[in-house]
This record gives C-alpha cells, sequence and structure tokens, in this order.
C-alpha cells in the first residue's frame, strides 16, 4: 500500500537533510566552489562601480547555476553509493513524491547558497544597498534550478559518465530560468525599469510551473528505465 504521498515527500527530504547534518559534505563542497567563483568573477570584472552593478545578477546566478550542478552530481553519488535510489524505488511510495522530497531538499541546499551569497556580492560588488526584491526571485529561482536538476540527475545516475553528462543537459535546459532570473533580478537592482520586475517575475514562476509539472510526470519513467 502506498503512503500518503505529503508525508513520503517529507520524509524523504528530512533523510536528505539529517544526512548532510551528519557529513556537511555537500553544503560545504557548493558552498566552497560559490565563494571562489564570486572572488574569481570580482578579480576577473576589472569594472567600475555601475558596471559591477550591472554584473550582479550575471555572477549570482552563473554561480547558483554551477553550484546547484555540482551540488546534484554529488548528491547522485552518494545515493548510488549507498543503494539510496534502489531503496527508494522498492519502497512504497508514489514517484512523485521521491522526486518532491529530493526536490525539496536539494531546493533548500541552493537557497542557503543564495543567502549566503547575497551579502557577499553585496560588499564585494560595491552594491549601495541589499535590494529586498531580490528575496522575491532567489526562491523561485533556486525552485527551478532545483526541480530540472532533481529530473536531470535521476536521468544520468546509471550512465558511466553522469558527472560530465548532467551540465550537458542541465544548461541547455536551465537557459530560460537563467534568462528570467537575471531580468528579474537586473530588475529589482535598478538596472531596468521598476515595472519590469513584476512581468519577469510572473515569467519565472511560469517557467518553474513548466519544469515541475514535466519532473512529476516524467520521473517515474526515468527512475524505471
Amino acid at each position: 500500500m502506498l503512503r500518503d504521498p505529503l508525508r513520503a515527500a517529507l520524509s524523504i527530504a528530512g533523510k536528505d537533510l539529517r544526512a548532510e547534518l551528519r557529513s556537511r559534505e555537500l553544503l560545504g563542497l557548493m558552498a566552497l566552489f560559490a565563494l571562489l567563483a564570486i572572488l574569481v568573477f570580482s578579480f576577473a570584472l576589472e569594472l567600475d562601480r555601475p558596471g559591477r552593478k550591472d554584473a550582479v545578477s550575471g555572477v549570482l546566478w552563473v554561480t547558483l547555476l554551477f553550484a546547484s550542478i555540482l551540488g546534484h552530481n554529488r548528491s547522485v553519488a552518494l545515493e548510488r553509493e549507498h543503494g539510496g535510489f534502489d531503496a527508494l524505488l522498492l519502497a512504497p511510495v508514489a514517484r512523485g513524491a521521491i522526486f518532491a522530497g529530493k526536490l525539496l531538499a536539494n531546493a533548500l541546499f541552493t537557497l542557503i547558497i543564495a543567502l549566503l551569497l547575497l551579502p557577499l556580492l553585496t560588499v564585494l560588488y560595491n552594491l549601495p544597498a541589499f535590494p529586498p526584491a531580490l528575496l522575491l526571485i532567489v526562491p523561485p529561482g533556486c525552485l527551478g534550478l532545483a526541480a530540472i536538476g532533481t529530473l536531470l540527475a535521476a536521468m544520468t545516475v546509471q550512465t558511466r559518465a553522469r558527472d560530465s553528462l548532467l551540465p550537458v543537459l542541465l544548461l541547455p535546459v536551465a537557459l530560460p530560468l537563467l534568462v528570467t532570473a537575471l531580468r528579474a533580478s537586473n530588475a529589482a537592482l535598478g538596472n531596468l525599469p521598476e515595472t519590469e520586475l513584476q512581468t519577469w517575475l510572473l515569467l519565472l514562476l511560469l517557467v518553474d510551473l513548466i519544469y515541475l509539472a514535466a519532473g512529476f510526470l516524467l520521473y517515474e519513467s526515468v527512475l524505471e528505465a
């Protein structure tokens, strides 16, 4: 008999969070990569103050994209090493609940990295003040990255070249999310007219819905393949 999907999803997310609290491996790796990336961007982009402000959105979302790829790859490797996916497939749990649980954990990990980056970017890129509107954009952006990353990570988990295949698949598929998140962030930072913020935020939510729908519809087929 299948367990309640919501309880199952929360249990799976809780399992991943507890495992990360014990090892602190995944978040540590993502945080270190993100920190080094923004430092490299800071030195590489020798821009004046207005130029640095224009570059903040790109640095934020490119860093989060690659940090999420790193996190998904490591998460999948740990699940494979410990037989996690096999155990989930044998459990009396709806496949959509498995997707939802993995998605919640991955989205939370990415969001934590994003919240660590925002104050650092404010200092390193000489922003006059932290724009609160960014807090409306970062959570749905992280959710979208986690949704498509969770699906594609499950798709590549059984392949020999999964470490290199996931970025190849994820980068083009995540492009709509990256563009809308960049535009919305630019509007929040004042680089675009304020009236565009709502438009780009709505488009970002629409992209999230598409990714979430694709994940729930395809995850079972991906796991059974």
